[in-house]
């Protein structure tokens, strides 16, 4: 039988999962990457840069909602919604590795920007939790859509032969979709089309920030 964790174990594997979401090439995937069978068409030097500008973007967006995943978990006050949060923070880490690793291929680097944008997620996450788990899973799900119009509009603006990043992505997109469901399934709230639309602004100011940095 698994003992329970003791509030230290709990710490120990938040500071855990915080180095994993914050160190480069830290981040380990339990699944095989999409992009592993894939193979690129030509890229130029400009090409590449846009493409490591793009992923890199979306590893900051996983970092975000890692961030978000372990401050909500800290909160949640029923059982199954903190485990939901868990098994969704899993897909959400091979995310993070295939990023980083295909940051790796284009020759660039993942932001220096992230523990910012990380601490300021942690802190929604938290707070969210801290006032019901509906709000929280709410505020879950409709980041995951956020985020999920993002991937699309990423796929979209891609160079034709960047196949692999591409390839990443349309695995992410789906990833995305699935663990927004989940979180409405599980008791969050659907947020109106306002506060949807900020968080697409927030996010479109991350993506203005991080493409270079």
């Amino acid at each position: 039988m698994d003992r329970q964790q003791s509030r230290s174990d709990r710490l120990i594997h938040q500071f855990d999962t915080v180095l994993r979401t914050l160190m480069p090439h830290a981040a380990a995937s339990q699944r095989t990457n999409p992009a592993d069978t894939t193979v690129d068409g030509a890229l130029d030097d400009y090409e590449r840069r846009h493409s490591a500008g793009v992923m890199r973007v979306n590893h900051t967006g996983e970092v975000c909602v890692q961030a978000m995943y372990q401050g909500q978990g800290v909160t949640a006050k029923l059982p199954h919604a903190r485990k939901q949060m868990e098994l969704s923070a899993l897909e959400e880490a091979d995310h993070l590795a295939w990023c980083d690793e295909r940051l790796v291929q284009l020759r660039s680097r993942s932001s220096c920007l992230n523990p910012l944008f990380y601490v300021a997620s942690f802190s929604i996450g938290a707070a969210t939790g801290a006032i019901s788990d509906r709000i929280s899973l709410g505020v879950l799900a409709a980041t995951e859509e956020q985020l999920g119009k993002q991937i699309d509009e990423h796929q979209a603006s891609l160079p034709v032969g960047d196949n692999r990043s591409r390839a990443i992505l349309r695995q992410m997109a789906i990833d995305e979709a699935h663990h927004a469901q989940l979180a409405i399934e599980a008791g969050g709230v659907r947020f109106p089309a306002p506060i949807k639309w900020s968080m697409g602004l927030a996010y479109k100011v991350m993506t203005k920030s991080v493409y270079h940095l």
